[in-house]
């Protein structure tokens, strides 16, 4: 197998991981509190995180203060606002529904990128916007569509969990030290997991002991080493051996995975709203992933420096 097929066929099952945690995550905060779940899953993500950069790197990955508050400001939207809108609207919204918002990342990105960092947007990149626009409406916004208590809420939740996640990957640029991807996923684990310390606890304080099925914690496990640990190690293999297309493309794979595994482990019906809405994320994904055409150095020019 080819070192491209390889970064490939990790980058695919980074997406089914991420995929698979809507519907996962969506039974996890059924049967356990938000914040006690979450706090589980990044101890066990560190754990496995923080022994494994010390083998890859042969030290500890100390970095300055300003890293660190880059890598501060990175927890705080990517693990903890993240995570407390995604799991709270996966409680009012079905799987599926939820899964095909979560993918809109990319176009989040486009348009933030457009906000904050003054990046030209390309005519492809509008088009992606406007299929991901179109498939995130075809889920519907009527209140009474969907599965769930409250789907119109939760689909919004999750949209909002969409916008911190781009924050989170954007926050990426500021940080100027060099420093590895494992590295910087380590920091995050473990900030996240400080983050949701204090009320972690209160919520463990408080836990019902009857909660804590096998299937629950095993929820959990499969959040922290599955969803955390093993993804982000597949995708940072990957993400460094192909384009930014291909890797653009990979993410495809996650609306799928995502309506996949909310039929097998939530036994939800997938119907067109669902197919629908997924059809226009993953065309607004293609669309996203085409590169632009670069323009041609000036004689004498030097190229410029390579994207982060």
């Amino acid at each position: 197998m080819s070192s491209r097929l390889k970064a490939v066929s990790a980058l695919c099952a980074a997406m089914v991981l991420v995929g698979s945690s809507v519907a996962v995550g969506r039974t996890m905060t059924a049967a356990l509190p938000l914040y006690f779940a979450s706090l589980a899953r990044f101890v066990l993500a560190s754990l496995v995180l923080l022994p494994l950069v010390v083998a890859v790197e042969g030290r500890f990955p100390r970095v300055t203060r300003r890293t660190l508050a880059a890598l501060l400001a990175q927890a705080v939207c990517g693990s903890f606002l993240f995570t407390a809108c995604l799991l709270s609207g996966l409680a009012l919204t079905g799987a599926a529904q939820a899964g095909v918002v979560a993918a809109a990342t990319p176009a989040a990105v486009a348009i933030l990128g457009r906000l904050f960092f003054r990046e030209r947007v390309r005519g492809m990149a509008l088009a992606g916007i406007a299929c991901t626009t179109a498939g995130i409406l075809a889920l519907g916004l009527e209140s009474g569509t969907g599965t769930g208590p409250s789907p119109l809420w939760g689909n919004l939740l999750v949209l909002c969990a969409v916008g911190f996640e781009a924050v989170f990957l954007l926050l990426r640029r500021t940080v100027r030290e060099p420093l590895s991807p494992l590295a910087a996923a380590m920091w995050v684990s473990v900030l996240g997991a400080a983050l949701f310390l204090i009320p972690g606890l209160w919520q463990w304080h408080s836990l019902d002991p009857a909660r804590l099925t096998v299937r629950a914690m095993g929820e959990v496990a499969y959040y922290g080493l599955g969803v955390t640990a093993a993804a982000y190690m597949l995708w940072f293999y990957g993400v460094v051996r192909v384009d930014a297309a291909t890797a653009g493309v990979a993410t495809g794979v996650m609306p799928v995975a995502a309506l996949g595994c909310a039929a097998l482990w939530c036994g939800e019906t997938i119907g067109w709203r669902e197919l629908a809405g997924c059809a226009g994320v993953l065309a607004g994904i293609v669309c996203l992933s085409v590169p632009g055409a670069k323009k041609p150095a000036r004689p004498g020019e030097c190229p410029g420096p390579a994207p982060a």
